[in-house]
């Protein structure tokens, strides 16, 4: 077999595998995912078996010392994640895309199958999607912290949903979600459609509730259900990845069934008497501490929640107090969300 061939397959071999070390590692190590993880072990495993039918050929061709690309500096600085998934992703289908054409070669096509790399080359871009939008779900989850505004249509009249937002983002909002129960749905995305771009712009997250098509339209960061609404892995195969879901509860049972189905987070309710919520069970701060010391993931709680009682609820540790009244029905929104915000941000 020739010389220049079997360098070309031993060089983009290393590049595969240590490509696939890279995103196992990720998988592994950074979401604690065993299922991906698995899936790109076995792909590398795959992949090695490929190549050893040309037995000792390709390493036996290298020459590290004598190749000129040992000296070449990337100028491409990977600052996060993601970004170092994509790069790595990249090197792999680049390397599997070469050994494909390789393998046409009448010196290689006895031992190689061109459709096997070129399948695999398909896998590891659904790999690199998964990955990628796990990671960025991962990323979302851990801004779930601080004050949550929820700004329920039914409580703002004849004001504008941007202004109210605008208001409790100068204040330290860090979570916005929208609530609606009655308008249109051509209403409801006008009104989510400005919502997203100004969170976005402000760089905090915006949340839907209930709307799982208005979510999508959107393109919101996560979406709110509740008990009634539809089971969490239903939601998880029709949204993005990227995209987190939140699950109201109001139990510890429901907590934990929520954790174990697949939540992101959770919002635990009511803490304290309410009027945004007519016949509502009370679980109070003892009631979520239980809620807190058996769940993992983040705790957003909610109801009843004002300036003189929030410090208690964050004592509990929970990692966000979800706010409605307070805030909507000030007379200075800005001002009454800095309160909240700042006994928010020292708890979490």
């Amino acid at each position: 077999m020739g010389t220049q061939a079997m360098r070309i397959v031993d060089a983009n071999c290393n590049r595969i595998s240590e490509g696939l070390r890279f995103l196992e590692d990720v998988s592994r190590f950074t979401l604690n995912d065993q299922a991906l993880s698995r899936q790109i072990r076995d792909l590398r495993h795959t992949i090695a078996k490929n190549i050893t039918v040309l037995g000792n050929s390709p390493l036996s061709e290298r020459d590290a010392a004598g190749d000129i690309g040992a000296k070449f500096d990337p100028s491409n600085q990977h600052q996060d994640m993601p970004s170092l998934v994509a790069a790595n992703a990249k090197r792999i289908e680049e390397g599997l895309r070469i050994i494909e054409e390789l393998a046409k070669l009448p010196e290689l096509s006895a031992f190689l199958r061109s459709t096997d790399f070129q399948q695999m080359r398909f896998t590891v871009y659904t790999i690199e999607r998964d990955l990628t939008g796990k990671l960025l779900r991962k990323t979302t989850v851990q801004k779930i912290k601080g004050l949550y505004a929820i700004i329920d249509t039914s409580m703002i009249g004849t004001r504008n949903a941007c202004d109210i937002a605008s208001h409790m983002i100068l204040g330290g909002v860090k979570i916005i979600q929208l609530r609606d129960k009655s308008s249109t749905k051509a209403a409801l995305f006008v009104i989510a459609q400005q919502l997203k771009q100004l969170c976005q712009q402000s760089g905090i997250l915006f949340i839907i509730n209930d709307h799982l098509d208005i979510a999508l339209a959107v393109a919101a960061d996560g979406i709110q259900i509740g008990q009634d609404d539809l089971p969490i892995s239903v939601v998880r195969n029709t949204i993005p990845i990227e995209m987190i879901i939140g699950c109201s509860v109001y139990s510890a049972a429901q907590a934990q069934k929520a954790q174990t189905d697949g939540a992101d987070y959770i919002g635990v309710g009511a803490i304290f008497a309410t009027s945004t919520k007519n016949e509502v069970t009370i679980i109070g701060l003892e009631g979520l501490q239980q809620i807190r010391n058996t769940i993992a993931i983040p705790i957003v709680a909610i109801g009843g929640i004002n300036t003189q009682n929030i410090a208690g609820v964050m004592a509990t540790g929970v990692d966000a107090a979800a706010v409605i009244s307070a805030l909507i029905t000030s007379d200075d929104i800005e001002k009454t969300a800095r309160t909240l915000a700042t006994y928010a941000e020292v708890n979490t």
